[in-house]
């Protein structure tokens, strides 16, 4: 009988299709496809390299929203874990810890050993990735609370543990921010005290200097800039105004009121030439910023952190679909105490809000043409209320009424208590760490003599995101085994390894299984140093 072996230490693969050198893994890859033209499917495959660079330089991250109940968690999450810090529960001894990251706590398949049993290692075993306690934290807000006293506001860590980070954060402070009342709700104006003024030329002039700064006073090789800060109302897209990089930078200089906090801190981050991830719902990235990311070279990705709900959904409508079960009703409601909840009551941010969580279902309806006929969807609602008394701790109801065989019906009801920030800020780390690893992959297919980064909107990290940004052109996928599946096998890739495709045949039939249980078979569990 097989079992499973854990490979926790650093491995070599050897083969023909992979070498190592001192500065990059380099691996000859063969991209394999299916087309179809019309009723006639082919086989395609692509040759390429993929070189990745080892070395991962120093990295600054700055968080849009320093202050709030995610920037402040996330900082003290790197630092307790660089600490190793306990504390004490009414469950007993805590120790830190990066559950819920993907890239920090899953693992993957990497092979199967001789007698036929699955070897899993950590994720961040693959690659040479960037770890978030080397990470130099900083940011913005639009107030002006220590990083210690905003962790005791947001009441998200236990009480212990925030006593024993509190030395490593009161002193702590984020930049002054750029704050556009008209963006977010009205409700969000007494928190503001720490803001930019001037003109938007001059804020954006003042945020480029902010990175710079950062930069050489960090030593730093790279910064990433992140937005965890308040969901905006959606911007108008308006031709003259934001629909072009020659547009969206006019506009900035001239004031246009439809220029958002965030598209601002984007376009910054983009001409200091970092990359910036959005992790709200709004439309930050309007078409000129996306022309001036492919202009520049730099990475962008977003939208909305996909988190409890909606990554919850990702799973339950794949699976239903997948399944031949046709999703006719799905009712989502939530409430929540915190402040992003306070600034959703607002109809214009909740609507921003709305948009990112009711698509998440369109990829897998569309697949399935036997179940549903073109440009038909399952009943869709959203909403969300605040809750003040129940904090951080977000609670989440869905109702999924599907049609199943010969008329019937079927109905899943699911509870779901979210501790909002303990499960956003593991995708803070995987969105910066992928994000940096991207920085360092580079593709060349056969015939071409050109390394090629890829696109600047970093579709790759669609995994952590409810309203994934693509390239123009490409499909938006939001099923969640699909997406962790393309993460993986791009490692794999880089790796010169086939991909995980599931079908183990050595399973399979009588003369594979009886050459395996000729071996000895492995203890479950072992583990592997």
């Amino acid at each position: 009988m097989s079992s499973c072996k854990n490979l926790e230490g650093s491995f070599t693969v050897e083969s023909d299709t992979c070498k190592y050198t001192e500065d990059a893994i380099i691996s000859d890859y063969c991209y394999e496809t299916t087309v179809v033209e019309g009723n006639t499917v082919k086989p395609s495959t692509t040759k390429m390299q993929f070189k990745t660079e080892r070395k991962i330089g120093k990295t600054g991250v700055m968080l849009v929203g320093l202050g709030g109940n995610n920037g402040c968690t996330c900082v003290a999450g790197a630092i307790a874990n660089k600490l190793g810090l306990t504390w004490e529960t009414k469950e007993g001894t805590q120790k830190s810890n990066y559950w819920g990251s993907l890239l920090m706590a899953s693992t993957v398949k990497l092979g199967n050993d001789r007698h036929g049993n699955s070897v899993y290692t950590p994720m961040n075993n693959m690659l040479p990735l960037l770890n978030p306690n080397e990470i130099v934290w900083g940011g913005w807000d639009i107030n002006a609370t220590n990083l210690g006293d905003a962790m005791k506001r947001s009441k998200v860590l236990d009480y212990d543990l925030q006593t024993k980070l509190y030395p490593h954060m009161k002193d702590i402070k984020p930049l002054p921010s750029i704050y556009f009342p008209d963006f977010i709700a009205a409700n969000q104006g007494e928190r503001a005290d720490n803001v930019i003024t001037g003109t938007k030329q001059e804020q954006m002039e003042q945020i480029r200097k902010d990175i710079r700064e950062f930069k050489a006073k960090n030593g730093l090789d790279q910064v990433i800039l992140l937005w965890t800060a308040n969901t905006e109302r959606f911007s108008a897209v308006e031709e003259g105004v934001n629909d072009t990089a020659e547009n969206i930078l006019s506009s900035i200089e001239m004031g246009e009121a439809e220029v958002s906090a965030s598209t601002v801190f984007a376009v910054a981050s983009i001409l200091e030439g970092s990359t910036f991830i959005n992790g709200s719902p709004q439309n930050t990235f309007v078409p000129g910023v996306i022309e001036l990311a492919r202009q520049k070279k730099v990475f962008i990705a977003g939208d909305d952190f996909k988190s409890g709900q909606t990554k919850m959904k990702s799973v339950m409508v794949d699976f239903l679909v997948s399944a031949g079960i046709k999703p006719v009703s799905i009712v989502s409601y939530n409430h929540l105490g915190n402040n992003d909840g306070k600034n959703l009551s607002a109809p214009s941010q909740f609507r921003s809000k709305e948009i990112s969580k009711s698509n998440v279902v369109d990829d897998m309806v569309a697949s399935n043409r036997t179940l549903f006929e073109e440009d038909e969807h399952p009943d869709h609602v959203v909403v969300i209320k605040y809750v003040p008394y129940v904090a951080d701790s977000k609670r989440a109801m869905d109702e999924y009424t599907s049609e199943i065989f010969m008329g019937g019906k079927n109905t899943i009801v699911m509870h779901n208590t979210c501790e909002d920030s303990l499960l956003a800020t593991p995708l803070i780390y995987d969105l910066v760490i992928l994000g940096e690893l991207c920085q360092r992959v580079q593709v060349k297919k056969e015939g071409e003599t050109e390394w090629e980064s890829f696109h600047p909107v970093l579709s790759i990290l669609s995994y952590m995101l409810k309203a994934p940004l693509v390239p123009s052109g490409a499909p938006v996928v939001n099923a969640l085994f699909t997406q962790r599946c393309a993460i993986v096998n791009l490692m794999r890739a880089c790796l010169g390894l086939a991909p995980d495709n599931h079908m183990t045949l050595e399973h399979r039939f009588e003369s594979t299984l009886a050459a395996l249980s000729a071996d000895e078979p492995a203890n479950k569990k072992m583990r592997l140093a």
